[in-house]
């Protein structure tokens, strides 16, 4: 029996059930934005519309040499950042004074005007609300979710290592895009050459370097100067720091102020806690695993987790491809998704949204069909960053990384080990966005 939540909150990371458009160049030259429904605004290391996903595009390298990459200024943390050809010195951004944490994230259609995003500004617990670009868009043949933001004011919100890497911020500045480091990683993006863009008009962007912000799903950034070239609306989202804030009652405060079509929705969950912590009144912060919540909710039932196993047991040996979702290919995520749409379980499509998706299982607990998950990001240590499932008997199945296949291993609870979580189908169908729940 799971442990009893008493009053006192915590604060786990999530990405968040919105929908933001698809940006993608129209037949006919015009550009074509479709609202993209279900999935995520965002997160971690396969934006939510990566289910399905062609085979990668040809993006053109840089007309400049590749160079090894740098590490970055930031401490022990590798963000890789590359040395890229510039038609002139990118102008040296503000030393980053302080993080904010992102707790919640705003998204619409169109732009959102600044006397909305000064209202939400004065409201009560808001301690920064920032403006920016945001759109699925094609990245070397891959949809990916990708934000405009002025460098010098962004970097504020993202992932301490990515954030402290002064260089990476300033290829951004100066024309570059950042991925995120799982992606840059697992899908052998080039550091110091272009990849191909695809919104309005096609760029081929130098890659700027590899950090992960930290956002949910946010796997691009780009300058808000690029974001309007490729044809990103402006200003059609904002990210909130409101730390100390209850988020449900200001998420409702601000969305009487949205306009029509706008959505909000949390990056963090406030959770109830273990009543034998004793407080009831500070909030703590779980790094990066959600899934904290009542532990007394439906969980799967016994023939829901023996489709949900029987179908992840039939792909061991199919190849790991990022952003693959099945039948034949899968990241780690993409098994997860379609081995639970198996069993007639929604699942939302990538790990640290996945992490939400019922309570926290202590390790003495642990069942068949529950899910594992692990911090592999050195660029956002507390990010949830890799999903597998436990299948009992001290193993898991996991889709591990390029190059090799979906496969069962000995259960691994090192350091990179971020904790299990026992899936509620209602809850998991929420954080998926569908409509139903």
């Amino acid at each position: 029996m799971l442990p009893r939540y008493g009053a006192r909150r915590l604060l786990v990371t999530l990405g968040a059930g919105l929908a933001i458009l698809t940006v993608a160049a129209a037949g006919n030259g015009a550009p074509a934005l479709a609202a993209v429904p279900g999935g995520a605004a965002l997160v971690g290391a396969r934006g939510p519309a990566a289910a399905g996903l062609g085979p990668q595009g040809g993006g053109q390298a840089s007309t400049a040499d590749p160079v090894p990459a740098e590490t970055a200024r930031s401490g022990t943390a590798p963000v890789a950042v590359a040395r890229f050809g510039r038609s002139q010195p990118a102008d040296a951004l503000a030393p980053l004074r302080a993080l904010l944490p992102a707790d919640l994230f705003v998204v619409a259609p169109t732009t959102i005007s600044p006397a909305v995003a000064a209202a939400v500004r004065r409201m009560p617990g808001v301690t920064a609300a920032l403006p920016l670009d945001a759109a699925r868009i094609e990245m070397d043949g891959k949809l990916t979710a990708m934000l405009g933001v002025d460098p010098a004011r962004f970097r504020a919100f993202a992932a301490r290592p990515t954030a402290q890497s002064q260089g990476l911020w300033e290829n951004v500045a100066a024309g570059g895009v950042a991925v995120s480091y799982t992606m840059g990683k697992l899908d052998k993006l080039p550091l110091g050459r272009d990849v191909r863009v695809t919104g309005r008009h096609v760029e081929d962007l130098p890659l700027a370097g590899l950090g992960t912000v930290g956002i949910g799903g946010v796997d691009a950034v780009v300058s808000d100067s690029v974001a309007r070239s490729l044809g990103i609306p402006a200003d059609n989202a904002i990210v909130i720091s409101a730390p100390h804030a209850e988020l449900s009652s200001l998420m409702r405060q601000i969305q009487k102020v949205l306009p029509r079509g706008a959505a909000i929705a949390a990056l963090v969950a406030q959770a109830a806690a273990p009543a034998a912590t004793g407080s009831t009144s500070t909030p703590a912060t779980v790094a990066g695993l959600a899934g904290a919540g009542a532990a007394d909710g439906p969980s799967l039932s016994r023939a829901e987790v023996i489709a949900f196993l029987t179908a992840a047991e039939s792909r061991v040996g199919m190849p790991y491809v990022w952003g693959a979702n099945g039948p034949t290919a899968f990241d780690c995520s993409g098994l997860v998704q379609w081995s639970m749409a198996q069993a007639g379980v929604v699942m939302p499509r990538v790990a640290a949204q996945q992490a939400l998706t019922g309570p926290l299982v202590p390790l003495s607990q642990l069942a068949p069909g529950d899910l594992l998950f692990f911090h592999t990001d050195p660029t956002a240590p507390s990010y949830i960053s890799h999903v597998a499932i436990y299948i009992g008997g001290g193993e898991m199945l996991q889709a591990p990384q390029p190059g090799e296949d979906v496969e069962i291993v000995p259960a691994s609870f090192g350091s990179e080990f971020a904790g299990a979580v026992q899936v509620d189908p209602r809850l998991a169908a929420a954080v998926a966005g569908d409509p139903a729940a």
